[in-house]
């Protein structure tokens, strides 16, 4: 039980700390592990809130029925309720001064939810689990966190396109999210061999399109954030 216990939270770590250590000025840390804490907590309505929109999917379509559980369910819900989270926590403080800090408390809050779902997987299901949750289900909460912290910052910092990029905080996780969840989901319920083989090369282009925008995301606000410091504005 320790094993998988350690393999559940050990992922969380890694990418918390790599996040969390890119920071220019890094943030209070009781602010960080509130917003972690708050992330956990998250768990809970997200778990009722799925189960109660999930009776609505009376899809007979295996094709339907994915998209309906990977979009509305699981993304919908999922990115709503961290989105939600943020700007609760965050978005008043004054300590959210520089733009890659939405990043550091976008994937704060969405780890703090992957690391209660990875622990309930991984523990049901064993370690074969935790190792694939490992390399695709905790970047993935990771990466989604970064997308909706790079919007986040961006409205926080400029008023005049505060809408839309607050509405592109939620729409861009949800759509990598629900994308992300569709292709596992369509391809657990098919047995086409060709479909599988197309719809698992698609999965691995994801992945791809989420690390390379992840990592451009990263890269973009600690550029903004360093040229700052180095002109002492």
């Amino acid at each position: 039980m320790l094993a998988l216990l350690l393999a559940a939270v050990f992922p969380v770590i890694i990418f918390l700390v790599y996040i969390y250590r890119k920071d220019t000025v890094r943030e209070p840390g009781k602010l960080v592990l509130k917003c972690f804490f708050l992330g956990c907590v998250a768990t809970l309505p997200i778990i009722f809130i799925e189960l109660a929109v999930d009776a609505f999917n009376v899809f007979d379509s295996v094709l339907l029925r994915s998209l309906y559980d990977a979009f509305v369910v699981a993304a919908l819900v999922e990115e709503g309720f961290k989105l939600l989270f943020l700007y609760l926590i965050v978005w008043k403080r004054r300590e959210f001064n520089q733009y890659f800090d939405g990043i550091v408390y976008a994937v704060f809050i969405s780890l703090g939810f992957a690391l209660v779902e990875n622990i309930f997987y991984v523990i049901d299901l064993g370690m074969g689990a935790a190792i694939m949750r490992a390399i695709l289900s905790v970047p993935g909460h990771g990466l989604f966190g970064v997308m909706m912290g790079y919007y986040f910052s961006l409205a926080r910092f400029t008023p005049m396109k505060r809408k839309r990029l607050l509405f592109l905080s939620f729409l861009s996780p949800l759509l990598f999210h629900g994308l992300y969840d569709f292709f596992l989901m369509y391809i657990g319920g098919i047995e086409n061999g060709l479909l599988i083989l197309l719809l698992f090369a698609g999965f691995v282009a994801l992945m791809v399109l989420m690390w390379r925008t992840g990592a451009s995301y990263i890269k973009k606000h600690h550029a903004i954030d360093r040229r700052i410091i180095d002109q002492g504005l």
